[in-house]
């Protein structure tokens, strides 16, 4: 006996483990095919550049002139200046600090993205898996209610059961064929919907048996490594240096700005020319620019510890429901198991004891059971799937 149950448990994980990878080599597929995902990929390279424009020297400026005496006799005047404008040096570094955490969130924008995607398809995949579960158990119940049907057709036929016992027969038989049809143009629109999301291309997936998870045992290690792996909390910790980077930024523009250059001016017989160096003081253009960074600054640190808190909050109810759930399914699983009664009633059937109209109620109480332990199954699953994208 215990060869037997060794057997099975190395059969049932070898299942399990088939279904994860079914699972994982359809999300890399998705991740490779899906179009929106292709569009991100150019947007966020596009955004990269352009947060690399604007920090760089600006143009510089060139002059000429020629200008005409009156009277002739003084000679004409040619001046050429070339001049270059510079911010505080302290500017530059700062703004390329800046880019650099721009491009950063725009690559945790696009895992931000990747992420949703990633979860909303392991989710199709889960309700593919339920869908699959149910049209083998359908299938397998259709085949009984045809036994049961023709059974029932023949006795009427030769008088050894009356109308009502008949429609009966027909009716359930009826009712688990429509239900298995139900199934099927439920299976085909999921599959539908997961062809969309890997681009149009679509995928063959007959899993029919939820992988094995394992929930974290210490949810609050656990959560430091889900946490750092957010992309969301980690764009606003970028964020957040981004704006005590735009404060510095913000103070060396306020900085004084320079000219500098060269001048040369021509007459008749005479030539000038030299270096220019000119500067700016900022006095209005700047004002409050410092203070209204520094808010931001402040308002995005309170906005990150709220995220952090509702995102632990979140975290915290899904491992408590999963875990939750997972023990009801383990109990409900045994006490299914324990306490089938479909042989038993079908040889009490059989041998008179019950009536069809008996039978079929007893019968859809055991497979109501079977029906809810699928249920919560895809529950559970569903629930660990959102609890561990970020793992």
């Amino acid at each position: 006996m215990k060869h037997i149950i060794l057997l099975i448990s190395i059969i049932s994980a070898t299942i399990n483990l088939h279904s994860q990878d079914n699972i994982e080599n359809i999300l890399a597929e998705i991740e490779s095919n899906n179009t929106m995902l292709s569009a991100l990929r150019s947007s966020v390279e596009a955004q990269k550049l352009g947060n690399k424009t604007g920090n760089y020297l600006q143009n510089p400026e060139v002059e000429f002139h020629y200008l005409w005496s009156n009277p002739n006799t003084l000679g004409n005047r040619t001046d050429i200046s070339i001049k270059q404008s510079f911010d505080f040096p302290s500017a530059y570094a700062y703004g390329k600090q800046i880019s650099d955490i721009k491009n950063k969130q725009a690559d945790l924008e696009y895992k931000k993205q990747l992420r949703e995607l990633m979860l909303k398809a392991h989710v199709v995949c889960l309700d593919l898996i339920y869908t699959n579960s149910l049209k083998v158990e359908y299938a397998t119940r259709l085949e009984h209610a045809k036994s049961v049907a023709d059974s029932y057709s023949s006795k009427y036929d030769i008088g050894d059961c009356n109308i009502l016992e008949y429609n009966k027969a027909q009716l359930n038989l009826f009712n688990i064929s429509n239900e298995l049809e139900t199934i099927e143009i439920e299976r085909v629109g999921l599959l539908a919907e997961l062809a969309g999301l890997n681009g149009g291309k679509l995928i063959d997936f007959d899993v029919e048996e939820f992988p094995w998870i394992q929930l974290p045992q210490n949810f609050e290690q656990w959560y430091i490594v889900a946490e750092s792996n957010n992309p969301l909390l980690a764009w606003l910790r970028q964020e957040i240096e981004l704006s005590h980077k735009q404060i510095k930024y913000s103070k060396a523009m306020s900085l004084p700005k320079i000219d500098a250059g060269y001048m040369s001016e021509r007459i008749v017989g005479e030539q000038f020319q030299g270096i220019v160096v000119g500067l700016s003081i900022p006095l209005w253009e700047n004002k409050n620019t410092v203070k209204y960074v520094r808010g931001n600054a402040i308002a995005f640190e309170s906005i990150s510890e709220d995220q952090k808190q509702q995102y632990f909050n979140h975290l915290n109810m899904l491992h408590s429901k999963a875990v939750g759930l997972q023990k009801s399914t383990d109990v409900f699983r045994n006490n299914l198991i324990s306490f089938n009664s479909s042989n038993l009633l079908n040889k009490a059937m059989e041998n008179g004891q019950f009536s069809l109209i008996e039978y079929i109620y007893e019968l859809s109480t055991y497979y109501e059971s079977k029906d809810k332990l699928l249920e919560l199954e895809l529950e559970l699953h569903k629930t660990a799937a959102e609890l561990n994208q970020f793992k």
